[in-house]
């Protein structure tokens, strides 16, 4: 039903996750990060509970594999959890519960972790992690993208795919990054247009929210 990465960037310290799946509104569930502290992703059955709390912990300078006892031991059903998360540090821990549904598997990385249920190919994701690993000099949300990309390429899920999302988080307390495909025929390829779109913007929306007297024109009618 599901397949995700999440990741830091050791050139810059960000984090991010990247998350596909046959229902709707996955990032919106699924995807956790903070600035400074980590990413969660949280998935399978999903409890968005689970994202929220992993940050917590996450922000109060607990490891990866930490957290990952905790958000085990505070839902009612971990067996129904799938959990990856991603400290500061850029160390990894994950948790696939008995009773993750279908084909699953986890492959863990250099600063990444991915995991994914239902699969078409349970090596769906070391796909994610290799393609991730594959230039780490690159833009941090190309690398989430072509993560992505990757694990449909190695098979994604049984189903069709009909939601995609990107979350990045830096240095500020808002994602620079939040792009979400919900019900579409092809969402990670629509996610990719919707990324060649807003890259070019990505940073003069940052300067509008730190400093609008730098704040370049929007280009739209009516605007100076």
């Amino acid at each position: 039903m599901t397949f995700s990465l999440a990741a830091k960037c050791q050139r810059t310290g960000a984090f991010g996750i990247v998350v596909s799946s046959s229902s709707i509104c996955v990032a919106s569930r699924c995807a956790w990060a903070r600035a400074g502290a980590g990413a969660v992703a949280s998935q399978n059955i999903t409890d968005p509970a689970l994202g929220t709390l992993g940050l917590e912990l996450l922000g109060r300078g607990h490891t990866a594999k930490q957290v990952l006892t905790e958000l085990v031991k505070a839902g009612d059903f971990p067996e129904f959890r799938q959990i990856t998360v991603v400290d500061s540090s850029g160390e990894t821990a994950h948790h696939s519960g008995s009773n993750t549904l279908g084909g699953n598997a986890t492959a863990s990385g250099t600063n990444c972790v991915a995991a994914g249920n239902l699969l078409k190919n349970e090596g769906v994701p070391a796909a994610m992690v290799a393609a991730f690993e594959a230039d780490p000099g690159m833009e941090f949300a190309e690398r989430l993208l072509r993560a992505l990309e990757a694990g449909k390429n190695a098979g994604g899920e049984e189903g069709a795919i009909r939601s995609a999302g990107i979350k990045v988080v830096e240095t500020l307390v808002w994602p620079t990054v939040d792009l979400r495909v919900d019900w579409h025929h092809e969402p990670i390829e629509e996610l990719r247009r919707i990324w060649w779109v807003f890259a070019p913007q990505k940073q003069d929306y940052v300067i509008r929210a730190m400093d609008p007297t730098a704040a370049p024109s929007y280009g739209v009618p009516g605007d100076p």
